[in-house]
């Protein structure tokens, strides 16, 4: 039986509609909203009353402008002339802070891991555990492994995610020996097939050793806070980053989790994790954020950043969703791990509706069916 959510659990308000009476103190994050695809973006942003979406085909029409308060956030919502107009009213500082949001939202992503960002990527899961949520025990034998990322990859995959260690609610940590002996062998042969590997680790030695065998991506669930030397090591390697938000860890991420605003708390959580690694020599474009579903998250949290994840487009990187067979879709709309695609495909199309340009996907070939055929609905008219 599906649950029932209490929206006011994240705290987070309802948008008022114009700027009128918008009148924070704080600084302002900008969330697109009124999103448009095919014809009617073209001509929208041939109007000037839209403007594109990371560079992508999804344009948006409005903004919904967040900001915080001693007695919790407030938002507002209208077109971007309003929101300029709106700016200009307030002063310089203000103007600049809206234009400086404004380009971060607009502009173009570059290659990301060799990849072009100009549609959503596919990073397809590969748990070589015996206890993660979903897939544990399938492929803790090496053979059994690469047998499945070469399938992920034939299936569609442009990123075979290789993970050693399950950070399921609840999971205790395997040492970084253990970890290490799973995932070395696998990305090493996947990488020799030419296959982009991610390695998803939040320890530097298994970084290490995953770059050495071939990964290009690091996939770590701390932001490169779980162990002192990742950020150096992610800095000296040229490797593509995810930098995930958690609250807490596997063990005790899920008791309780609470928020001042959950998605201004993980935004700014992941602005200053993209600060550190600048601050280290790691380019912008090097880095992909990850608001973390499902992390130290209750169903209510995740449903408000999924609903905004445009939001996170604001920090000027690449923006990937993790959502796939996670356990709020079974609460939501039933079902056990191996149960709940129909879900992860609408949070996977949702995700593509507001320009996100990574999925990370169990099931890669139902996914890239899905997108096939809302990219062609999308642009049926043209």
């Amino acid at each position: 039986m599906a649950a029932s959510v209490d929206p006011t659990d994240v705290r987070s308000p309802a948008p008022v509609r114009g700027f009128a009476a918008f009148r924070p103190s704080a600084p302002v994050r900008l969330c697109p909203v009124s999103f448009l695809e095919g014809p009617a973006a073209v001509a929208a942003l041939a109007q000037g009353v839209a403007l594109p979406l990371a560079g992508g085909p999804v344009a948006f029409a409005e903004i919904e402008v967040r900001a915080r308060r001693a007695d919790g956030a407030v938002a507002a919502r209208g077109p971007i002339d309003e929101l300029w107009r709106w700016a200009a009213e307030q002063g310089k500082p203000r103007q600049d802070e809206i234009a400086a949001g404004l380009a971060a939202l607009a502009a173009p992503r570059r290659d990301w891991a060799g990849l072009r960002l100009d549609r959503p990527r596919l990073m397809g899961v590969l748990n070589v555990t015996p206890d993660s949520f979903s897939d544990g025990g399938d492929f803790v034998d090496p053979e059994r492994a690469v047998a499945q990322g070469r399938a992920l990859a034939a299936s569609g995959a442009d990123i075979v995610d290789v993970g050693g260690e399950s950070t399921r609610p609840g999971a205790e940590p395997v040492s970084p020996e253990e970890e290490l002996r799973r995932v070395e062998p696998v990305v090493r042969r996947l990488a020799e097939d030419g296959i982009t590997v991610s390695i998803d680790t939040r320890r530097a030695i298994v970084m290490e050793a995953a770059l050495a065998a071939g990964a290009r991506i690091l996939n770590d669930v701390t932001a490169l806070t779980g162990a002192a030397e990742s950020l150096a090591i992610a800095a000296a390697s040229g490797a593509a980053l995810v930098l995930m938000h958690m609250a807490g860890d596997p063990r005790t991420m899920q008791v309780d989790p609470r928020y001042d605003d959950v998605t201004l708390d993980v935004f700014d959580f992941l602005e200053t994790r993209i600060a550190a690694c600048v601050a280290a020599g790691i380019p912008r474009e090097r880095v992909a954020v990850d608001p973390g579903i499902g992390f130290g998250k209750n169903d209510a949290h995740n449903l408000a950043l999924l609903a905004r994840l445009a939001l996170f487009h604001g920090t000027g990187c690449a923006v990937l969703l993790g959502a796939s067979r996670k356990s709020f879709i079974g609460r939501l709309g039933g079902g056990g791990p191996r149960q709940r695609l129909g879900g992860s495909l609408a949070a996977a199309l949702a995700a593509a509706g507001q320009g996100v340009q990574l999925l990370r996907v169990h099931d890669i070939a139902e996914t890239r069916q899905a997108l096939a055929l809302r990219a062609a609905i999308a642009g049926g008219a043209d």
